[in-house]
């Protein structure tokens, strides 16, 4: 039921993390991929590795902020494939700017805006025509949409949007047997956020503790998660998200101390991070 022998599969910002992993699970699946990547060198680096691995693969330098770049992939994707099966929104970044909301630039939202929402919006919409009875919708999201997180609010706005536009997008597409879901992973090992690197050195056994599950999140979950939502083991789940987080949402702000016992309050001292 993992099969996806000639469907043909979309991930936008598809060369590195996250995207990578996902276009290369479909590939191993049996699927078309299509990856839609802005970095030149990510897109020799992913076409080389599709091929190499005797995936069928269209890998596109496209800026997904552009509709006119979006609007040419999709001819290309029409012209050679027939049409879409399933579309993985990917591309989604804080962008390193992280300050109290009334300090954010206007440029700064427009550039949040366009990473995070005007991407996912643009991609959807242009596929929507391309995309087969049974076909299926999938956009990354992050946990920040299911919790308040300080200094990076206009990032958790978008995707706390992204909740919404899953939820009123999947009621609209039903009708034409088009599932949409979205999945909100916890912190995640990527060349984008190299969480190891980042926790000082003295708190790096305390990793083990901070998620119920003992680590940060690896591309391969979200590969994993996609894979299940767009194949027909999820056939009859449409307009939500799975919580990607190794239980973190659930245990809230409740943490495990050396000894192992459950606490809420600060197992650390500083931010546990190198900086």
């Amino acid at each position: 039921m993992l099969d996806f022998t000639g469907k043909t599969v979309l991930v936008t910002g598809g060369g590195a993390g996250i995207g990578r992993s996902i276009a290369e699970a479909f590939g191993k699946a049996g699927a078309n991929v299509v990856i839609a990547e802005l970095d030149a060198e990510r897109v020799a680096d992913v076409r080389a590795a599709l091929e190499g691995a005797g995936v069928t693969a269209l890998v596109s330098q496209t800026d997904v902020r552009e509709r006119g770049q979006i609007d040419a992939l999709m001819e290309q994707i029409q012209d050679r494939f027939g049409g879409l099966d399933v579309l993985v929104n990917n591309v989604g970044d804080f962008l390193g700017i992280a300050k109290p909301f009334q300090y954010v630039t206007d440029e700064e939202l427009d550039a949040l805006y366009a990473t995070n929402m005007k991407t996912v919006f643009l991609a959807t919409r242009a596929a929507i025509p391309l995309l087969r009875s049974g076909g299926s919708v999938i956009s990354i999201s992050s946990i920040e949409a299911f919790r308040g997180i300080p200094n990076t609010t206009v990032y958790s706005t978008f995707k706390h949007g992204i909740t919404g536009f899953t939820r009123s997008l999947a009621l609209e597409l039903g009708p034409q047997n088009i599932r949409v879901n979205a999945i909100a992973p916890e912190t995640t090992e990527t060349p984008q956020v190299p969480v190891h690197s980042l926790v000082a050195e003295e708190h790096k056994d305390h990793i083990g503790r901070w998620i119920p599950l003992g680590r940060f999140g690896k591309p391969e979950d979200a590969a994993g998660a996609a894979l299940f939502l767009a194949s027909d083991l999820a056939g009859w789940i449409t307009g939500t998200t799975i919580n990607l987080d190794g239980g973190a949402l659930a245990a809230g702000g409740w943490y495990r101390d050396p000894k192992g016992l459950w606490t809420n309050v600060p197992v650390v001292s500083g931010n546990g991070f190198n900086f």
